[in-house]
């Protein structure tokens, strides 16, 4: 077997989940699902309940033999029991049935987070009752597709579903209790077994269970696995683990919870749900476990941390950022976490067959005459394969490799703007297109492999891949710097020797050339919460980058000679690059340093967006969930005080207002304001009061806007939220203390500021890099 084959009947597929893709949501039968209600977008997505022929044949041009696909358990029980739709059943009948004729082979999950709602209204998941309910859809199930469905999956990523749906609350139903969370995951689990009990009585050939599993280490493991962490961080690496991974892996594999999360979950609400007899349907053998694996978690002791709502119990604990080249969405990118994944699972659970159910990337995909041209994707896949190809070699048993996903689609909270699929989708017309992914894959799956390395001289990069360290980390061993560990630098150099590699010149200067300074350049924005945006970028970049090993030069822009000074700084090469927060008006500072050809990054997206990579937020998705929420309570005449429209973020926040309310079949009332002060708020309120004076609600661009139209209400007699309801734009700390407290979308400061150090850190390893646009979440109190 070559370095680049893979096992002879290895499985190559595709993963795609049923609310991502289907659509159809209120035809033949179909009841809501947590999600339908729980979602801003509700329109068709890929609308593949209608298409899926069309999906299938695609899958069949790619030459794939697998396909994994959920079923939407609302569609085949609109109630959450009793008897099944037929119509819901007939379909995925149908769907089967195309698959087998095309020669692929059906890989069915029962459950991928699309809770029926009926079931949500009495209890949901914290509810026991519920894991009752999935054992008789998981035999309803069976009973019809039994026949032609081998493989058997009970649950997707029970962790996602029950501490970010019912710990943190910002994925469907959107609970925040600690105590139901522990109570969810745990029904989960027994809905698992109990579906396991029912499959295998009704004479399933497979039964499984899909995990995410995310590797748990400190920021220094990242670069080198096998550095030991102080007892601290050792704890707080083995907390965390137990929360993710161990939570779910051994009561399905072993029987039994782990004895140091039991205090845990009995701290956040006791023990109660958790009967005896329990763990032994959970514990049940399974014949095989789906691993879906994206990054890895990294995190230290810090004792002064409150626990994350998604994690309860990780008080103490930081989950920090590293410096790695990282997707679209931020997550960092470390295909050799997979393999030591995979090694780990192979030694604690011997026997286990293992399969890559989940593995892929968003990143922005532009559209071109001649293709969608994806390098960053491709680039994704290939390392994650290298890192499971030496996986096999060191003896895991690894059946098959599923990508996620088959097509772009309807990506949760975050909706369209993400992109993972293999293939485009205009979701206006759901023309479908084949990415250079895609025919990259294809080609894969043909060979059975990847290609063999070509005979051409072995690069910086391919040495990088061998050893599973960053382009910058073999720099450093070729230049002989001592911060690398002696562990690391012998696997680096294994790597050179077994390739060939003859360091160029490049590969020399890659290090030496640089100053290690990074020029932090500040301007100060008009726009609301500007301060604090300003002070956390301040804080969380120059903490990164100075982890990092860089040197932190602040520079204000405030005037013509400073924007001189600080280009011809840059031209000098006395930084490695640059870190600016642009002016809210436009000036011509980010294009003349954009022209050095030293690596730059802008936090706001600047007028031309292609200009240089930045970091924003999703400013007309967050405006859409405002204005979707006032819809969704009945405000049918909602305005809008906009602020200056030359600013770039007001001209998106009002595009996605419009939009929402486009969607509802309403038009705009508009007040443009001259500033973002509270003044101007007011007088914008008082010109929409009179320009309508039955206005009932209002959507505000600034949480300042909103103060100030608040004021201008008061005034005229009008109360909030009785008469009119009131929505901001950015969560700044007077929005919490207003009377009644502002309900506003809720900027995420922090993750700003490290999606920018993460961003020029991914930059001067010379990694291609794309913008970053993170999501924004709606806040709602008194106000709304």
């Amino acid at each position: 077997m070559s370095t680049a084959s893979f096992p002879e009947g290895f499985e190559w597929g595709v993963s795609t989940s049923a609310f991502q893709i289907e659509g159809a949501t209120n035809i033949d039968g179909r009841g809501p699902s947590i999600w339908d209600t729980f979602s801003v977008d509700r329109v068709e997505t890929c609308d593949h309940y209608h298409r899926y022929p069309e999906d299938v044949r695609l899958m069949r041009e790619l030459d794939l033999g697998s396909y994994r696909f959920s079923m939407s358990w609302p569609r085949i029980f609109p109630d959450g029991g009793g008897e099944p739709n037929a119509a819901g059943l007939d379909f995925y009948d149908r769907l089967v049935d195309e698959l087998v004729g095309a020669g692929i082979k059906p890989y069915a999950t029962l459950y991928h987070w699309d809770l029926p709602q009926a079931l949500e209204d009495r209890g949901g998941w914290p509810s026991r009752d519920t894991a009752l309910r999935f054992a008789d859809y998981a035999a309803a199930v069976h009973q019809r597709l039994g026949d032609r469905v081998r493989t058997w999956f009970t649950l997707n990523e029970p962790w996602v579903a029950a501490f970010l749906g019912h710990g943190a609350g910002i994925h469907a139903p959107g609970r925040t209790s600690a105590a139901e969370a522990f109570a969810a995951a745990h029904h989960m689990l027994l809905g698992h077994g109990l579906a396991v009990r029912a499959l295998r009585e009704a004479g399933a050939a497979e039964v499984g269970v899909v995990l995410n599993i995310s590797p748990v280490m400190t920021p220094a493991q990242v670069s080198d696995p096998g550095r030991r962490a102080s007892e601290e961080d050792a704890a707080a690496v083995a907390r965390i683990d137990t929360l993710v991974n161990r939570q779910f892996l051994e009561p399905v594999l072993r029987g039994a919870y782990p004895e140091e999360l039991l205090p845990v979950i009995e701290r956040h609400g006791g023990l109660g749900h958790v009967h005896d007899g329990d763990l032994e349907i959970i514990g049940q053998p399974i014949d095989l476990l789906g691993v879906n694996y994206y990054a890895p978690l990294v995190v230290q002791a810090q004792p002064s941390e409150p626990a994350d709502p998604a994690y309860p119990g990780s008080d103490g604990v930081l989950f920090c950022t590293v410096p790695t080249a990282v997707t679209a969405m931020g997550w960092p990118i470390v295909p050799g976490c997979l393999s030591q994944l995979l090694g780990r699972l192979t030694r604690e659970y011997p026997g286990l067959e293992l399969m890559i159910t989940e593995n892929g990337a968003d990143f922005v995909d532009v559209v071109t005459g001649d293709g969608i041209h994806d390098v960053d994707r491709i680039s994704f896949i290939e390392e994650h394969l290298r890192a499971l190809r030496a996986a096999l070699d060191a003896g895991a048993n690894v059946r098959g490799y599923l990508a996620w996903t088959l097509l772009d689609n309807l990506e949760w909270v975050d909706g369209y703007q993400r992109k993972f699929g293999l293939v485009h989708v205009d979701f206006a017309t759901q023309r479908r297109r084949l990415k250079d992914s895609a025919l990259w894959y294809r080609d894969v799956v043909r060979r059975n492999g990847l290609a063999e390395t070509p005979p051409k001289r072995p690069t910086l990069e391919t040495v990088a891949a061998r050893a599973g360290v960053s382009r910058a980390t073999v720099s450093r061993v070729v230049n002989g710097e001592s911060s690398v560990s002696p562990e690391v630098r012998t696997t680096v150099m294994r790597a050179v020797n077994e390739l060939g590699y003859v360091p160029n010149l490049a590969a020399r200067s890659l290090v030496t050339r640089r100053t290690n300074a990074v020029a932090l350049v500040l301007s100060v924005p008009r726009q609301g919460g500007g301060d604090a945006l300003t002070a956390a970028v301040v804080q969380y970049v120059t903490s990164l980058l100075e982890g990092a090993g860089k040197q932190i030069t602040l520079m204000l822009a405030d005037t013509a000679e400073s924007h001189r000074r600080i280009v011809a700084h840059v031209e000098a090469r006395l930084a490695d690059g640059v870190v600016l927060l642009p002016p809210d008006r436009a000036d011509t500072l980010a294009e003349r340093l954009s022209r050095t050809g030293v690596p730059v990054v802008l936090l706001g997206k600047p007028e031309i967006a292609s200009l240089v990579p930045y970091v924003d937020v999703d400013n007309a998705g967050g405006a859409a969930a405002a204005t979707e929420h006032l819809l969704e309570r009945g405000r049918r005449r909602v305005g809008m005080v906009c602020g200056p429209m030359d600013l770039v973020t007001v001209q998106d926040r009002l595009a996605g207002h419009r939009a929402a309310l486009r969607r509802a079949g309403l038009q705009p009332h508009l007040a443009p304001a001259d500033d973002l002060t509270r003044a101007a708020g007011a007088d914008a309120m008082r010109r929409l009061l009179a320009d309508d004076p039955a206005l009932d609600a209002v959507f505000a661009a600034t949480d300042q806007l909103a103060i100030g139209a608040m004021r201008a209400l008061r005034e005229a007699g009008r109360r909030v939220p009785d008469d009119v309801a009131v929505v901001g734009f950015d969560d700044i700390d007077a929005a919490s203390a207003t009377t009644p407290a502002l309900t506003t979308v809720r900027v995420p400061v922090a993750d700003q500021a490290l999606a920018l150090a993460r961003l020029l850190l991914s930059r001067l390893e010379g990694r291609h890099t794309t913008s970053v646009v993170l999501p924004a979440r709606l806040v709602v109190r008194g106000s709304a």
